[in-house]
């Protein structure tokens, strides 16, 4: 695997590292994390196709961009991977709304299923996207024979549009899927939260997808700004502070929800995936450094099937978390650098959602204000 890194940074590009015998025209991978507003307004995919003539080359929105060891912001990070011995296929989905995300699952899966597949990569349109039924559909076709990672595009905190596109201008409403083909490329993944949670843990009585109505005998958003006291006022935009654990049955591993909107009229809070009835919630809260910790667990999950150094990392985290760390940001990326060391080359971007398995060969999971991290070599 040979790399090479650029950025797009106060209107003009420059180089961050390139393997001494990288050869654009034979990149067949392109990775484009940039700020929405900067993709609407600059020529990036021409410029990229100029560059990399044969490379699928895949360009979504962020909340923020990933390079080494630094969080970037109005930038577009961009990483070129020229396969040795793996085989890449690629394939978007067209997707209007919310219930059009399993079928999306099963398309891409469909599209990329082959019995060499060693794994799918997914970028997904990070707003009219169920991120849960997207998962569901992939799940359902594959039966977790390959690892599924990736992430939903972001759009800063605006929350207005995210745009996703493969081989073309980014826009919104497109899936993205990239299937990585043979046995020599090894895929490590973890991702972790480390958000503390309080509070008992109360039953979902009545929901419908991703809106929930009512916990217990009370509604959603009126419990919830119990339990927020004081920072009730600061509605909406504090409840990217104050996610929910969500467990589907009493004896399945939690996941983090964050909470996308809420309803005054409603008392409904929408989430950034499935808050099924009968699931178990309770409410969560930021610890600063359990944060930066989880991040450390992310990167070494990561590497527990690898006893070898990964080439590329992928970093996927939450704008929920960088909102919560603020100038303490670039924490989580360098305690994950530490973890890799210096030898691989690291991108990757703050998201609305992001999707890896919960463990070695288990199903994949719709995530949110968690660090997830794809690791990957050639043998």
């Amino acid at each position: 695997m040979k790399l090479s890194q650029s950025i797009y940074n106060h209107q003009a590009w420059a180089p961050f590292s390139e393997a001494t015998d990288f050869t654009p025209e034979k990149a067949q991978l392109v990775l484009a994390f940039g700020e929405r507003q900067v993709l609407e307004n600059t020529p990036i995919y021409e410029s990229l196709r100029e560059r990399f003539p044969n490379a699928s080359i895949i360009i979504n929105s962020t909340s923020g961009e990933i390079h080494q060891d630094r969080v970037y912001d109005n930038s577009v990070v961009v990483t070129a991977v020229e396969f040795e011995k793996t085989i890449i296929r690629t394939c978007e989905i067209d997707i209007e709304s919310h219930p059009e995300s399993y079928a999306a699952g099963l398309q891409v899966a469909q599209a990329l299923k082959a019995p060499d597949l060693a794994g799918i990569f997914i970028i997904s349109d990070g707003g009219v996207v169920n991120g849960s039924d997207l998962i569901n559909g992939l799940n359902q076709y594959l039966q977790h024979t390959v690892p599924i990672t990736g992430g939903l595009a972001g759009d800063a905190d605006r929350f207005e549009r995210t745009l996703v596109g493969l081989d073309h201008d980014p826009v919104a409403g497109k899936v993205v899927g990239v299937g990585f083909y043979g046995d020599s490329l090894k895929i490590g993944h973890g991702s972790m939260a480390g958000w503390d949670a309080f509070g008992p843990e109360r039953a979902v009585t009545h929901s419908e997808y991703n809106v929930l109505y009512q916990i217990g005998d009370k509604h959603a958003l009126d419990l919830y700004k119990e339990y927020l006291g004081k920072y009730a006022k600061d509605l909406p935009g504090a409840a990217l502070r104050f996610p929910l654990s969500m467990r589907t049955s009493p004896d399945a591993p939690p996941l983090v929800r964050t909470i996308l909107t809420i309803d005054e009229e409603k008392k409904s809070m929408t989430f950034a995936g499935d808050m099924p009835e009968g699931a178990l919630v309770r409410f969560m809260t930021a610890n600063f450094d359990r944060l930066v910790d989880a991040s450390a667990e992310a990167a070494q999950t990561s590497l527990t099937d690898f006893n070898f150094t990964p080439e590329l990392v992928i970093l996927i985290s939450c704008v929920g978390r960088k909102l919560v760390l603020g100038e303490r940001i670039d924490e989580e990326i360098e305690v994950a650098r530490d973890v890799f060391g210096p030898a691989p080359t690291i991108t990757g971007f703050y998201s609305y959602g992001e999707i890896a398995p919960m463990g070695v060969k288990e199903a994949c999971e719709l995530h949110n204000q968690t660090m997830t991290i794809t690791v990957l070599a050639e043998l």
